[in-house]
C-alpha cells in the first residue's frame, strides 16, 4: 500500500468536537473546529501548516520523491506554490486542500492523485472529483474514496450542491465515474516508487474475480466549509467564556444539520455507497478561504 503523507498531527490544530456521528445507511459525520487563541480561529496556525504541505497535495509523491533526493528543496515548494497560482480560479482550493488533509490523517486514505495534479488549463478535469484516496478496510477489502469539497457560507447550501455534484458524477451519460477510475489507473506510476509495488496497487484497483481475492468498492468524501455567526457581543466575552460558547455553538448547528444529510443518504441514487463527512466552521468564510490561499502562495 502507498502509505499517508500527511501525519495526525495535523489534527491537533483542531478539536474533534463531533465524533463519527452516525448517518443513514451506515455513514459517519465528523465536525472539527479550528482551535480558538484571543476569541478568533487560529488561522494563522492553520496556513502555517497548510504551507508545509502544499507540495505533498500539489505534486505527485514521484516528483516530490526526485526533488527531495536532488535536495531541491527550494524547487519543490516554488513548483507547488505555482501549480496552486496557476489553479487559482475557482476559490474552492482551500476546501480541496483540507480534505485531502482529512482524508489521509484522519480516514488514514492515502492519496491517489488530486486534480491539481492535472491542472494544465483552466478546462482541464474541472468537473471531475476533487481527489481521490485508497482506503483499506480489511486485507482483502479496499474502497476508492471520491473526493467532494464545498465552502459555502450557508451549510445547508453546501450539502445540497456537494450532493448534486456527486448525483452528476453517478449518472452522468458520458461515464464520469468510469473516467475517474481510468484516469486513477493511468496516473497510478506517479505516485509509486518500483514495480513491486505497482502491481500490489494496481491488483487492489482492478481486481480480478476469478484470480484475486482483493474486492474494491467506491466511496465519498464529502468536505463541508460554512460561515458560523459570531455575535460583536460575544468577542467581549473572556477566553475561556468564548471557547466553550463557540463549540457550543458549532455543535448544535452541526446537530441541526444531520436530518439534510440523512435525506440526501436516503436518495436511491446513493445506496451501496459509503459517505465520509467533515466539516469545519469559518468566520466569514468567503474572504478568509482567499486569504488563506493568498498567504499560501505568496
Amino acid at each position: 500500500m502507498i502509505d499517508t503523507t500527511i501525519k495526525t498531527d495535523f489534527l491537533d490544530l483542531f478539536h474533534h468536537d463531533l465524533n463519527d456521528v452516525k448517518l443513514e445507511n451506515q455513514n459517519k459525520l465528523n465536525l472539527f473546529t479550528l482551535k480558538v487563541k484571543n476569541n478568533a480561529f487560529a488561522y494563522d496556525e492553520l496556513t502555517e501548516n497548510l504551507g508545509n504541505i502544499l507540495y505533498s497535495f500539489a505534486l505527485s509523491r514521484n516528483e516530490v520523491n526526485l526533488l527531495v533526493k536532488e535536495h531541491k528543496l527550494g524547487t519543490l515548494i516554488s513548483r507547488a506554490k505555482e501549480k496552486l497560482r496557476a489553479y487559482n480560479v475557482n476559490e474552492g482550493e482551500l476546501g480541496e486542500i483540507l480534505l485531502y488533509c482529512l482524508l489521509e490523517a484522519h480516514l488514514n486514505a492515502p492519496k491517489i492523485l488530486t486534480k491539481l495534479e492535472l491542472k494544465t488549463a483552466p478546462n482541464d478535469y474541472v468537473k471531475g472529483a476533487d481527489g481521490v484516496h485508497l482506503l483499506k478496510l480489511t486485507e482483502s477489502e479496499y474502497q476508492l474514496v471520491l473526493g467532494e469539497s464545498k465552502m459555502h457560507s450557508d451549510l445547508k447550501d453546501g450539502i445540497y450542491e456537494a450532493f448534486g455534484s456527486i448525483k452528476k458524477l453517478l449518472t452522468s451519460n458520458a461515464g464520469k465515474l468510469s473516467f475517474e477510475v481510468d484516469l486513477v489507473n493511468s496516473q497510478l506510476i506517479k505516485e509509486v516508487f518500483d514495480e513491486n509495488q505497482y502491481e500490489i496497487i494496481k491488483k487492489i484497483l482492478v481486481p480480478s474475480a476469478r484470480d484475486d481475492e482483493n474486492y474494491l468498492d467506491y466511496s465519498f468524501g464529502i468536505f463541508l466549509g460554512y460561515d458560523v455567526s459570531i455575535d460583536e457581543e460575544d468577542l467581549k466575552l473572556s477566553n475561556a467564556e468564548f471557547r466553550n460558547k463557540i463549540r457550543e455553538q458549532i455543535k448544535t448547528e452541526i446537530q441541526a444539520v444531520v436530518k439534510s444529510l440523512d435525506t440526501q443518504l436516503k436518495k436511491s441514487d446513493f445506496n451501496g455507497f459509503n459517505f465520509y463527512v467533515y466539516v469545519i466552521p469559518f468566520s466569514d468564510i468567503k474572504s478568509k478561504r482567499k486569504e488563506i490561499i493568498k498567504d499560501i502562495v505568496s
